[in-house]
């Protein structure tokens, strides 16, 4: 062999294996990475729901798939938000994820306790997917910090076979549903409406927001100062004052359970409620008025109230981006379009999120024909009605309050008691929540 070939052969094996070296060296800090990248356990703060606990019968296949084992422990709404403030708050960081819903997450996210999701949400599992309520619920900002478990927007509740046997149709604007309401209030057999009137955040508040919003009221003026006490504020509150009038006896301070039963029960014509109850209307074994039941949008100008509970990483509890990515794989697996199919197949129906779930094939064919048609109808004008401020709940609770006085009689001075509950959380903005 020529000696300049030799040479040259020689030279392009040293070459290839410092190449090769490069390659290997280059490899190892990926390799090591992905070694050392073992998170043996996810800890989760949450709260009970339908599709959680469809997901946990096939939770031990993912724990296998995935190496890390996920602990799930439950509290009521209230404990939850209380214990995940706490295990922020105090740094201890606990639980890697928090299960968070639309009345904390603005507090969360400007606290800087959880981490802006998308980051660690794996592109595939198609998070652009979610319904547009849902996405706004679960962000802050514009920002995602959540993946939605539940939620939905509202319907008008209404009893077709009364608007049919009186001839009216169905009312398309806040201006006809009243007068409806008071044509079909029949009492002690009949009552035109029936609403949420209990204190609360999220009880009179997030059915009065609407009807302020309707009205041409607004959470904060051009300043970002508190204005839910203006003109039109006071025009929506009395309003859904006096609708009280053509409600069943107590209902001023009716939670939401106490207006679906007596809607169920017969007793009333319409209610704007949540869109996950259309279920329970349609339940023959404990409704009344099965298959007699509408769901449309509600009547113009009244938006339809976004809400969702989903999943969301703690960055106090996540402390590193090994941690952080095992959360964000977790959640897109619990969130994901083959869990809302398995919560379908389950006969869950009430806990989707996703446009391929109301689109797909099974819910089409499962899903009482009026129910979908509610649904295309109302999805369109559903959107977030609370106050998206770090200091909600708190604001809302204590508006809650006022409301519920203004509404019984407690307290006839609608201007003077919304000036109050204006100047709490004008006080709440600049010092923080007061309890």
């Amino acid at each position: 062999m020529p000696k300049n070939i030799q040479k040259a052969e020689t030279s392009v094996k040293s070459i290839q294996w410092l190449t090769a070296c490069a390659v290997v060296g280059a490899s190892l800090p990926v390799l090591a990475t992905a070694q050392t990248c073992n998170v043996p356990v996810l800890k989760v703060l949450a709260q009970k729901s339908l599709g959680l606990t469809v997901m946990e019968k096939s939770l031990p296949d993912y724990e296998k798939r995935s190496g890390t084992k996920v602990e799930i422990n439950y509290f009521g709404e209230n404990d939850r938000r209380s214990k995940s403030r706490l295990d922020a708050s105090t740094g201890a960081g606990s639980y890697q994820i928090y299960y968070v819903d639309e009345a904390n997450v603005a507090e969360f996210a400007s606290a800087g306790w959880v981490v802006p999701l998308l980051k660690y949400y794996p592109k595939d599992a198609d998070y652009d997917d979610f319904l547009p309520g849902r996405r706004a619920v679960a962000s802050y900002k514009g920002v995602a910090y959540f993946a939605p478990l539940i939620g939905g927007g509202d319907f008008l509740f209404y009893r077709r076979d009364l608007l049919e046997k009186a001839h009216l149709p169905v009312p398309k604007t806040l201006d006809e549903l009243v007068a409806d309401i008071k044509k079909l209030n029949a009492p002690p057999n009949m009552y035109g409406w029936v609403a949420r009137g209990q204190r609360g955040s999220g009880m009179n508040v997030w059915r009065w927001a609407p009807f302020m919003l309707a009205e041409g009221g607004t959470w904060t003026d051009k300043n970002q100062a508190a204005a839910f006490n203006s003109p039109d504020a006071v025009k929506a509150t009395l309003l859904y004052r006096d609708l009280f009038k053509y409600a069943p006896p107590g209902a001023a301070t009716y939670d939401w359970s106490n207006a679906l039963e007596a809607f169920r029960s017969g007793k009333v014509a319409f209610m704007i409620e949540s869109t996950p109850f259309a279920d329970w209307m349609e339940d023959p074994t404990k409704s009344s008025v099965a298959d007699k039941v509408g769901y449309v949008r509600p009547p113009a100008p009244l938006p339809s109230a976004a809400y969702g509970h989903g999943l969301a990483i703690s960055s106090v509890g996540a402390k590193d981006e090994c941690t952080r990515q095992a959360a964000g794989k977790f959640i897109a697996w619990a969130t994901g379009k083959d869990q809302e199919q398995a919560r379908l197949r389950d006969n869950v129906f009430s806990d989707y999120n996703r446009t391929s779930t109301i689109k797909s094939d099974y819910f089409q064919k499962h899903v009482k024909p009026q129910i979908l048609a509610g649904l295309n109808d109302t999805n369109p004008v559903t959107k977030v009605t609370i106050w998206s401020s770090p200091q909600w709940p708190d604001i809302g609770d204590n508006l809650g309050i006022a409301l519920e006085e203004i509404f019984t009689g407690t307290q006839p001075d609608v201007q003077a008691t919304l000036n109050d509950a204006v100047q709490y959380a004008q006080d709440a903005m600049e010092h923080g929540a007061k309890k």
